[in-house]
């Protein structure tokens, strides 16, 4: 069973109006468990589907590894363990293990809390920690070269050309993520105020300034190269694909390597201009709150690490410019 059109299926067989947090009593088998597990991450926790099909996935796959005749009740903390010990041997990355641990963990609380669990044998479950690696950062003069080179290419007045210059505008001028990119309509932009209202994570909206190059682009882009390409089938998105949907992601991620190519800077992902975006505000004065606001995170100290960014530049550049670094 594919673990995506399982989940589907099952997701669908849980009335949308219950809340999965109700405590209950009544038998259900696994699969049901599962179904509702997902419908309260969706509903429940607001978690994204992408978020949603991996913790489906992790549990769904920890199901299989201890056996389809086993109930929920029955899984220990040992067979936890198993499970984990099994991916370690198979030689799966500490990302990997832990995000299964965190899965584990956030499937018994929810059984326990609903009735279908006495006891949570997840609550000492630990995962290896996951070494935090620096973020991917663009300078600032390669990332006003890329974005310079964009607006050249741009300036043919082709749809495609047009649509990835706003796209890496707007990714470096407003740090938002791919798939908050993609999922902005035109509504969302406040031309006037150079404003983005942006859907993050857990369904939270923020409003994020932009400043005038990314409006100009906005500009472009919607004066006419949109309209050339939507046959009705867009809706109100903002940008739209060759085949008149929505823009994926994947087009995005395949825009962004190939502009930096063209313009012969290092290679970088749309995640690295959200990088680029934190670590330069930070260097030119914005405080971590205001650094929190733009990027969406709901922890401080996520928004941190682009400190270590910064101080890691700064010592750098003090060692090859000073004379007795």
């Amino acid at each position: 069973m594919e673990v995506e059109r399982g989940s589907e299926r099952l997701t669908r067989t849980r009335p949308p109006a219950r809340h999965t947090d109700q405590v209950t009593t009544e038998s259900t088998t696994d699969d049901d468990a599962v179904g509702a597990f997902a419908e309260h991450l969706t509903l429940g926790r607001g978690l994204a589907a992408n978020s949603v099909r991996a913790y489906v996935r992790d549990v769904e796959h920890l199901l299989a590894f201890v056996g389809p005749d086993v109930p929920l009740d029955a899984i220990d903390l040992a067979a936890l363990r198993a499970w984990l010990a099994q991916g370690s041997e198979r030689g799966h990355a500490r990302a990997t293990l832990a995000r299964r641990g965190a899965s584990a963990r956030a499937f018994f609380a929810w059984a326990r809390r609903t009735g279908r669990v006495d006891v949570d044998p997840a609550v000492r479950l630990a995962s290896p920690r996951v070494a935090r690696r620096l973020p991917t950062v663009l300078e600032v003069d390669p990332a006003r070269v890329l974005m310079e080179r964009a607006r050249e290419l741009a300036q043919d007045g082709s749809p495609e050309a047009v649509r990835a210059w706003v796209a890496v505008e707007l990714l470096y001028a407003t740090g938002a993520r791919v798939s908050e990119l993609v999922g902005l309509d035109v509504g969302d932009v406040d031309r006037a105020e150079r404003t983005v209202r942006v859907l993050g994570k857990g369904a939270k909206e923020r409003v994020v300034p932009f400043g005038v190059p990314a409006g100009r682009a906005l500009d472009a882009w919607l004066s006419g190269p949109r309209a050339h390409l939507d046959r009705g089938t867009a809706g109100a998105a903002l940008l739209i694909g060759d085949r008149g949907g929505r823009w994926g992601q994947r087009q995005v991620r395949e825009t962004v390597h190939r502009l930096a190519a063209l313009a012969a800077v290092d290679d970088v992902a749309p995640h690295d201009l959200r990088h680029s975006a934190a670590t330069h505000l930070l260097a030119g004065g914005s405080d971590l709150r205001t650094v929190q606001e733009v990027l969406g995170h709901s922890s401080l100290a996520t928004t941190e690490r682009y400190t270590h960014v910064s101080a890691d530049r700064l010592r750098a550049s003090f060692e090859q410019a000073f004379p007795r670094a």
